[in-house]
């Protein structure tokens, strides 16, 4: 999370972590979607020879960092949270159960979701339309590191990446 290339960027976590904030204080229920791509990349784990459902799961044990470190920032501002993961770890999160999600949102807490959706070959894009979808969401909002918008590939990795302004769900699939 942040401008470093890899790990955990505390300056940009606190600042995520007041913006959450701010918006939760104007009465907006908020469950959040972590991803890991700071820390790593099944994807490129896969394409370097390492088992793709195995890159898969580590990349969803390490949302788990950024679930930690962001839940951490957000209690540092006196924000009522609750990690839940989709990988079960109980000394840290707890397992994600969907009428959980929704009663801890209910008592206004901040859910982070961490884990992805618990399945390799599922991006935390996924994850997050996925639980939108469960705990009956009105809005998905992205935040991507570094990245205005929808591309056909990485802009940070392939300067030649194509902008995509508008895309239909099933060119997406296509893609």
């Amino acid at each position: 999370m942040g401008d470093k290339e890899y790990g955990l960027d505390r300056d940009r976590i606190d600042a995520v972590a007041g913006e959450i904030v701010d918006v939760q204080q104007q009465g907006v229920e908020l469950a959040i979607v972590v991803g890991a791509g700071n820390i790593y990349r099944g994807m490129a784990a896969a394409a370097e020879g390492m088992d793709r459902a195995t890159a898969d799961y580590a990349g969803m044990l390490a949302t788990l960092l950024n679930a930690l470190a962001l839940q951490d920032a957000l209690e540092r501002r006196g924000a009522h949270t609750r990690v839940l993961s989709a990988i079960e770890v109980s000394e840290v999160a707890e397992p994600y159960i969907r009428r959980r999600a929704i009663r801890h949102l209910e008592k206004q807490r901040i859910v982070i979701f961490a884990a992805g959706t618990g399945n390799p070959f599922f991006t935390t894009d996924t994850a997050a339309a996925l639980r939108a979808l469960e705990i009956n969401a009105e809005a998905i909002l992205m935040v991507k590191h570094a990245v205005e918008g929808v591309y056909g590939g990485d802009p940070r990795v392939d300067p030649n990446a194509e902008f995509l302004p508008e895309l239909t769900h099933l060119e997406a699939i296509e893609r």
